[in-house]
């Protein structure tokens, strides 16, 4: 009996404890914020959810070491990212040796761009839920399906590091290529980012207690801001110059003629080109089993005519083994628009489209009377005949033959790029400009008589252009497609690029990222004091509320307290 008072005041004062803590509960309610924990934890009921305390870290040691994984991922996977996309030059290039090896034609590098990109910007919005979960100083707990995600891009980015450096090591000379162009503008991205980062350092620095956890906090910040910072202190970019110091357009020589609009190597390829005004015609010869030279890249027919349908026991042989006769009956330009090469080609008429399907294999002579009619240089790739073939061991005298005897072109429109024979060459036919694919000493090069470099692109800035136009001898990179590497080109004082898109670069007028010196720097000092601005206002906010709030503490709690235990009795009274 003496019990019951006791047990119904208990009874009324748990009844009481859960009905304040589901009215706190009620009156704290955010939606955006439980929704940005759901996708981040999936903890989608509010009740799951935790709030930091005041001195305590954002999340647990194990969080902590796992956020530090979700932040390498992102940015290796950015880098893989970046890279890839300054890689389109090559694309055309990436699919053809996936064809070669897989015989499925697809655009195998555009599906790695947007898997990347899919990738990259999962990431990216794990780490934004992140760091606005922090902002609204909740807890950090990543769901497992978000972690083994994470673990799977990390380990995607380690073999994708490891292929690009064991098969294409020279991919990462255009990632530094692309740094002298983008790294302006990669610099305001990155200061941008910091700017960012700042609101959620500032509180959570604040907010800590501990001396440790707040070094921990805001050095790796302050080191990473101030070396954004300064680094454009050690940028070095041809095309950051002074008004007046850029040199004359690069002249363009058509790769296999004009490769995006008609079938590579064929009549139309050049006749094409040579419409849009280049300077000059590049193509690879190969010599037919009797003798003829005509126009193939390729080892193979595959890719490139219908020898699949026409003659499909022989796909894989070798160009070379074939007569004549054989070659021009198949055609060479209806794989265009099956396969389509270039996955960003531009539209083409119905007109052109059925001159396209009719084109054959090129003849080398015939090439050569179209350069000499139209007054265009012509460089090319000779391939010499596989083993027992009829012209293994005299196909630079055949072809010299075709060059001499069989076309009329000018000796001075060839530039001879083939390497052995050389000395022979230049006494058969002294008119031949020597072109040479290696660079080397100014000196050496003269006593060759060489007069014009055709290097890979990747050897820019890494070659003194400068002083072999001095010495008479010009430059060529090969092959370059893409707006921001025939910039660098231009800026660094090509003479001519080798290009698969003559029809676009035609109508490029200055470099895409020109400015000179004066201007760099404005832009560089606005964007760090605008940047410095706003982190030292982000960090006086928080360094306010939090002396606000130490004040205003105790005072605080009382008044909510009150407030909700009010709300709380004529709930209940309304209830009962």
């Amino acid at each position: 009996m003496d019990g019951g008072p006791i047990t119904v005041k208990k009874a009324k004062h748990g009844k009481l404890k859960v009905a304040r803590q589901h009215l706190l509960q009620h009156y704290e309610h955010k939606p955006f914020v439980y929704c940005l924990a759901g996708l981040y934890s999936c903890r989608w009921d509010r009740y799951q959810q935790k709030r930091i305390k005041p001195g305590q870290c954002c999340c647990s040691i194990g969080e902590g070491v796992f956020f530090a994984v979700l932040l390498l991922t992102f940015f290796l996977w950015f880098i893989f990212t970046y890279l890839w996309g300054k890689l389109k030059n090559d694309y055309n290039s990436f699919d053809r040796y996936n064809f070669a090896n897989f015989g499925v034609w697809i655009h195998w590098s555009i599906l790695v761009l947007v898997s990347a990109a899919l990738l990259l910007s999962y990431l990216l919005f794990l780490l934004v839920v992140a760091v606005c979960l922090m902002s609204e100083n909740q807890q950090l707990h990543l769901h497992w399906l978000h972690k083994v995600g994470t673990i799977f891009v990390l380990g995607f980015s380690a073999i994708a590091y490891i292929m690009i450096s064991v098969m294409w090591p020279e991919r990462w000379l255009t990632l530094c290529l692309s740094f002298q162009v983008t790294a302006p503008f990669l610099h305001m991205g990155a200061i941008l980012a910091m700017t960012f980062l700042a609101w959620p350092v500032a509180m959570h620095f604040f907010r800590m207690e501990n001396t440790v956890l707040q070094v921990l906090i805001i050095v790796p910040y302050l080191v990473a801001l101030l070396f954004f910072f300064f680094i454009p202190l050690g940028l070095d970019s041809p095309c950051i110059r002074e008004k007046g110091t850029l040199g004359p357009k690069p002249a363009l020589i058509g790769h296999r003629g004009a490769p995006m609009v008609a079938p590579e190597n064929t009549e139309m390829s050049f006749r094409k080109t040579i419409e849009y005004g280049a300077y000059g015609l590049e193509t690879d010869v190969t010599i037919s089993h009797d003798g003829v030279p005509f126009l193939m890249h390729d080892k193979t027919l595959r890719r490139t005519t219908d020898i699949e349908a026409v003659i499909p026991e022989d796909v894989n042989k070798d160009a070379a083994v074939f007569t004549w006769d054989v070659l021009e009956s198949l055609n060479a330009g209806k794989w265009f628009f099956k396969k389509r090469p270039f996955y960003d080609m531009p539209p083409i008429s119905l007109q052109d489209q059925r001159e396209a399907k009719n084109q054959s294999i090129y003849k080398f002579s015939d090439f050569l009377n179209l350069a000499g009619q139209e007054n265009k240089y012509v460089i090319f790739d000779l391939y010499r005949p596989p083993r027992f073939h009829p012209y293994r061991h005299n196909w630079i005298n055949r072809t010299l033959e075709v060059l001499l005897k069989e076309s009329r072109i000018r000796p001075d429109l060839v530039l001879w790029l083939t390497e052995p024979g050389r000395s022979y060459v230049q006494s058969v036919a002294p008119g031949f400009q020597q072109t040479s694919s290696v660079a080397g000493p100014v000196g050496e090069l003269l006593k060759r008589n060489i007069v014009k470099l055709n290097l890979n692109y990747k050897m820019m800035g890494r070659v003194n252009i400068r002083e072999y136009a001095e010495a008479n001898i010009t430059t060529n990179f090969w092959v370059v497609s893409e707006p921001w590497l025939f910039s660098l080109a231009w800026c660094y004082g090509a003479h001519s690029v080798t290009t698969n898109a003559v029809h676009s670069l035609r109508g490029v007028h200055q470099p895409s990222f020109l400015m000179t010196p004066q201007e760099y720097r404005s832009m560089w000092t606005v964007t760090d004091v605008l940047s410095l601005l706003f982190i030292s206002l982000f960090f006086f906010i928080h360094w306010l509320r939090e002396v606000g709030s130490t004040c205003c503490e105790t005072e605080s709690d009382e008044i909510l307290e009150s407030s909700i235990y009010n709300k709380f009795e004529t709930e209940l009274n309304t209830m009962s």
